[in-house]
């Protein structure tokens, strides 16, 4: 990559890990906070309910004013909105307001990640794409490991004090990108300022869009994987008797892998056995790992299986990317978007079903990720993807 390019996917990297981080940020204060304020655990699912339908709704709509209005200005509205989201919930000990908070997070959500997506296509060459996106997908993972733990050492100084420190920074990273931020979108892109056709039909043609099996495949990845993390910790609990350090320990080990793999295994992979090849093989490994999980024998073995499937899923998510992208010509807001959507359906989905099977058997959602995973392993490997995007 060029010296430009380097600085403008360095902007991107910072202000994914912001937006990401600030989400994590809240996770150690969670459970007190509810407490404190006589909610508990049906708050915390609303939470995370709410901030993903909001995400779900409002993608495909951003997604195309990424393509409209350009990727610059959808990403300060993206971080404006994940800011204000903080100060809302800071200042606020109400419930409502708090739900409120969340479809705000949502939507600054929304806007910002196709927005960062689409202008990573629009300064990579189809052959950059793959390392571009994983670039932004270890800056998302770092977020997923490193908000957390700061958002423990703040707890020290105040319960709310996280929430207050994320909105600062958020705040920073607009001031940031408002004066450091170009646009990256071609002025002669092609991408119409009218389109005829109303949101809702360009939904439905995301059916027939050449990047719909990978739009398939993510939302069942991210149904798998957070449907995994939603009992993971469960599980353990209950198998292992692992405690919250044991727990602790597992995710922070599995963002470690996740980061590693996306700044220097991805690209190569993808290099040598091409996007599609490297769908098919790692979605294979993650069904393995979901059976796996079914017979483990100990807190080590599991511990080790989970890698596997964060290590598969880190490979899955560039890769899933960058094919949408090189199949989305000069449609990538509105692909980015899709994206998006596609995922926060798995991400409400996998929760809601992975719960209530828990609790009919503990095995239960493991079995369903691994057929669900084993179909989408198959159909991958009938799917002739993109021999050769152009």
């Amino acid at each position: 990559m060029t010296k430009d390019q380097r600085k403008k996917m360095f902007v991107l990297m910072i202000n994914m890990f912001i937006a990401i981080a600030s989400f994590g940020i809240i996770i150690p204060i969670l459970p007190a906070y509810l407490k404190s304020i006589g909610q508990g655990g049906t708050a915390a699912g609303l939470m995370i309910a709410i901030f993903a339908g909001a995400q779900l709704i409002m993608s495909p709509i951003a997604g195309r004013w990424a393509d409209k209005y350009g990727r610059r200005v959808m990403i300060i509205a993206g971080l404006s909105g994940l800011a204000l989201s903080m100060f809302v919930f800071y200042f606020s000990d109400s419930v409502v307001v708090l739900y409120v908070s969340r479809v705000i997070g949502g939507v600054g959500a929304a806007l910002l990640i196709p927005a960062i997506f689409a202008y990573i296509a629009d300064i990579t060459t189809m052959d950059q794409r793959a390392k571009g996106n994983s670039l932004i997908s270890a800056a998302m993972s770092l977020g997923i490991v490193i908000g957390p733990g700061i958002g423990g050492f703040l707890a020290d100084f105040g319960l709310k004090m996280p929430l207050l420190i994320s909105a600062i920074v958020g705040s920073a990273a607009v001031v940031f990108s408002v004066f450091v931020l170009k646009e990256s979108k071609p002025e002669d892109s092609g991408v119409s300022e009218s389109k005829s056709e109303t949101m809702v039909k360009e939904i439905v043609q995301s059916f027939k869009k050449p990047y719909f099996i990978p739009l398939v495949i993510t939302l069942v990845m991210s149904f798998g994987l957070v449907a995994y993390e939603s009992v993971l910790g469960l599980f353990v609990d209950n198998e292992f008797g692992a405690s919250p350090q044991d727990i602790a320990w597992m995710i922070t080990a599995t963002g470690i892998v996740g980061v590693v793999v996306q700044l220097f295994v991805v690209d190569k992979l993808v290099k040598r056995f091409g996007e599609v090849n490297v769908l098919t093989i790692f979605l294979g490994v993650a069904s393995i790992g979901f059976f796996l999980s079914m017979i483990a024998s100990s807190y080590i073995m599991f511990f080790g299986i989970t890698l596997l499937i964060f290590l598969s899923s880190s490979i899955l998510r560039p890769v899933l990317t960058t094919l949408i992208s090189k199949n989305a010509g000069e449609e990538q807001g509105f692909a980015m978007g899709m994206n998006n959507a596609y995922m926060s359906i798995g991400n409400i989905l996998g929760p809601l079903l992975a719960g209530v099977l828990y609790d009919v058997n503990i095995i239960y959602p493991f079995i369903l990720g691994f057929i669900v995973l084993l179909v989408t392993t198959i159909g991958s490997t009938m799917w002739k993807g993109t021999k050769k995007v152009i």
